[in-house]
């Protein structure tokens, strides 16, 4: 389920999507409520593009440490790629 940062109090959220499209987002926040994850998203800025970089916005989908493996589930279910670190 969407919340807001306060819902997460002090504990440390990990990124584990960046939608592009507004179509993706809605998307995925239907999936990863119907699975009872609780989520944190926020429009924010990526690099995008291989030869014209450019800055583009983006949905950054949060959720708390102990439910990152849940909703990588979830993504990868439904044919997402979950981001990594790099």
């Amino acid at each position: 389920m969407r919340r807001d940062p306060e819902f997460f109090g002090d504990q440390e959220l990990a990124l584990i999507y960046i939608a592009k499209r507004l179509k993706e987002a809605l998307k995925l926040e239907a999936q990863l409520t119907e699975a009872g994850v609780d989520y944190h998203v926020e429009a924010d800025k990526y690099a995008g593009g291989i030869i014209f970089r450019t800055e583009r916005v983006g949905a950054f989908f949060y959720v708390a440490q102990q439910d990152v493996e849940a909703a990588r589930a979830v993504l990868v279910r439904h044919g997402y790629i979950p981001y990594e670190e790099k």
